[in-house]
């Protein structure tokens, strides 16, 4: 969701600067910076580029190039009401001079801070030329999202590939896995005295062994995860709104089944495959919020 788009247009004698900068939120967040003369105009201009951007915490300038101090938030000073309490005071108490203390109680009236730029109301042919320009500004911005999601596209289809040669890997150390937890089962179990194996059931301990092997194999974890990365890669090919929250719910769903490979492991190589996985996942959960 992050991006910036730029467009101008010549306007009432100026050059008039239009710029939009957007980050990562995820709602409509809009803060404005307006000329004067299209301060009435906030709420149609906030309208404009909510329903074209959809989400994301945005910036939107309007200025006048070679207008100063407008962007910065200074009201200049009426220095003709100014000079005119001054000479109404120098009147009044026959006297040359406006001593500071006086000047500086006619510095704080309102009127002697009133900005004297073009603030009167725009005509609708004014009205419709700051639309037109402010929506090339949105194309300039979205073609800047588009290269921008083209790139991260790219990202997640290698990371995606990452993550499915990582689970290719595991499979050697599947294969062997059972029979050697298998194996070790039995080693502790001649271990017992004579009169302890004598008492075990043996019925009842290969339901057991068979239930504990069950539970930790893995051929479920892999099928959903296989599947999960091809949801995200499709999702990742859909068009329409919301595409960035359904990957998002795409990777936790994979973190969950990585997270459980890892704990029915039990073996040093596979544990080292799944935390590799688990940092590659974390890069694709980082870069899914600069989805829409």
């Amino acid at each position: 969701m992050t991006g910036y788009g730029k467009a101008e247009s010549q306007f009432r004698g100026h050059k008039w600067i239009y710029e939009i900068r957007s980050l990562n939120s995820k709602s409509m967040e809009i803060s404005v910076r307006l000329t004067p003369a299209l301060r009435a105009r906030e709420l149609d201009l906030r309208t404009l580029v909510a329903k074209r951007l959809e989400r994301g915490k945005v910036d939107l300038a309007i200025y006048e190039e070679g207008v100063k101090n407008q962007d910065a938030g200074f009201t200049p000073v009426n220095w003709e009401a100014v000079k005119y309490y001054a000479d109404q005071y120098k009147a009044q108490f026959a006297c040359q001079s406006v001593p500071s203390e006086v000047l500086a109680a006619i510095l704080r009236f309102p009127d002697v801070l009133k900005s004297q730029e073009d603030t009167s109301d725009l005509t609708d042919e004014e009205w419709l030329e700051v639309q037109k320009t402010l929506n090339k500004a949105i194309d300039a911005f979205d073609a800047f999202r588009t290269q921008e999601g083209a790139a991260l596209e790219a990202m997640f289809t290698e990371k995606l590939d990452g993550i499915a040669d990582l689970l290719a890997q595991v499979e050697p150390f599947e294969k062997g896995r059972v029979a050697k937890i298998k194996e070790r089962l039995e080693q502790n179990l001649a271990q017992l005295s004579a009169d302890t194996q004598a008492q075990i059931d043996r019925n009842r301990l290969e339901q057991e062994m068979i239930y504990y092997l069950e539970k930790l194999d893995i051929t479920e974890e892999k099928v959903r995860l296989t599947n999960h990365i091809k949801y995200f890669r499709e999702t990742m090919a859909g068009e329409g709104s919301g595409v960035g929250k359904k990957l998002g719910f795409i990777a936790q769903e994979m973190g969950r089944e990585i997270n459980t490979l890892g704990s029915k492991s039990n073996q040093s190589e596979m544990q080292i495959i799944v935390v590799k996985m688990k940092d590659i996942l974390e890069q694709i959960k980082e870069q899914v919020l600069n989805v829409l």
